[in-house]
């Protein structure tokens, strides 16, 4: 029976289990950063990619600036009892 062709930049890897779980050795120049991954089937391929990050600065970094046209009203405090001086 003829062996399937790899695509390029494939690289054999080993599978193993891990108590009850099936795990693969990913070579080092496969991996993936962070400690999670999400994994999903394509017909008979398994699809493996890392977590998206969500840490507050990288969702931070992700918006957009904020515009003149999105400037707080200058009378957002219309209505509010009027301040005290606090002294410390």
């Amino acid at each position: 029976m003829p062996q399937p062709s790899s695509p390029a930049g494939a690289k054999e890897a080993r599978l193993f289990r891990n108590n009850r779980s099936q795990a693969v050795r990913i070579p080092v120049e496969f991996e993936l950063p962070g400690e999670k991954v999400l994994i999903h089937r394509e017909g008979n391929r398994l699809v493996i990619e890392p977590v998206p990050s969500r840490k507050l600065l990288d969702i931070l970094r992700g918006l957009k600036p904020l515009g003149a046209e999105d400037a707080f009203p200058d009378d957002i405090d219309t209505g509010l009892l009027p301040l005290k001086d606090v002294e410390l």
